[in-house]
């Protein structure tokens, strides 16, 4: 714990190597530029090598600090390899690690419609990479008696609508994991939460609102501040639970939602 008579000097991420899935694009692209600016070490996952290289080349730019781990979260392999990268990485530093279990993709579709590859897909990614990127890198953490951990579950966690039956079970799914983990770890010093935002305003969501007009209309009216999220809107709570200002917050998840679930 920070004794700095500065009250913002626990938000700082100057000590932390952040690993942050699903960070080629929208909301974990979001997440690994703020954690550079906040003066994190940021290692840069996801499938596609040539979007986190434009990624990482960006935050250098900025003076910020950035490694590419190139990860599909559904293959074993992938996370074991990421897992290693974070070690060697981690070796010889004083940095506290924080995994951010972002990857994962926006899926609508009715349940009467929904395939077995449909669900498999879905629950491959947000929640078996989720638990197993966590199973990996948690031991480093362990090892230091110090880690954080931050999933990215959804307000469909805990909210209902047409075309959301899968998605909403697989975040509700990752919220549960969420509590579950937090129980086991917190003993051995590694805290675990959550990030429910609604509806954010990526190149993703924006292309389907655009193709569904009516239904961004009827879910923006479920929302009390009248408005759909912005990746901005999350980075507040983000940079919280990644730092040690949140160091007696662990197993819960919390909504960034604009009041759409209550």
């Amino acid at each position: 714990m920070t004794t700095s008579t500065d009250p913002l000097a626990s938000f700082r991420l100057d000590d932390r190597l952040i690993v942050v899935t699903g960070a080629s694009e929208g909301i974990g692209r979001a997440f690994a530029e703020c954690f550079a600016r906040a003066g994190a070490l940021v290692v840069l996952a996801s499938r596609r090598k040539d979007a986190l290289e434009a990624v990482r080349k960006g935050i250098v730019a900025e003076r910020g600090q950035a490694e590419v781990v190139p990860t599909d979260v559904s293959r074993a392999d992938d996370i074991r390899k990421l897992a290693l990268a974070v070690r060697r990485l981690a070796q010889g530093s004083a940095r506290n690690l924080v995994l951010v279990n972002n990857a994962g993709f926006g899926f609508t579709k009715a349940a009467l419609d929904v395939t077995e590859e449909d669900w498999d897909a879905l629950f491959a990614i947000h929640v078996r990479g989720a638990f197993f990127c966590s199973q990996q890198i948690a031991p480093l953490m362990i090892e230091r008696g110090y880690g954080k951990i931050i999933n990215l579950s959804s307000a469909w966690s805990a909210a209902t609508d047409t075309g959301k039956s899968v998605y909403g079970a697989a975040k509700a799914a990752i919220s549960h994991l969420t509590a579950q983990l937090s129980t086991e770890w917190a003993p051995l010093g590694v805290r675990v939460n959550a990030i429910a935002p609604t509806a954010t305003l990526t190149d993703f969501v924006a292309r389907a609102f655009a193709a569904s007009p009516e239904r961004a209309e009827r879910l923006k009216s479920r929302i009390k501040l009248g408005r759909f999220a912005q990746t901005s809107d999350l980075l507040g709570t983000a940079v919280f639970l990644a730092s040690g200002a949140s160091d007696f917050v662990t197993g819960q998840t919390l909504f960034v939602d604009g009041g759409f679930t209550t």
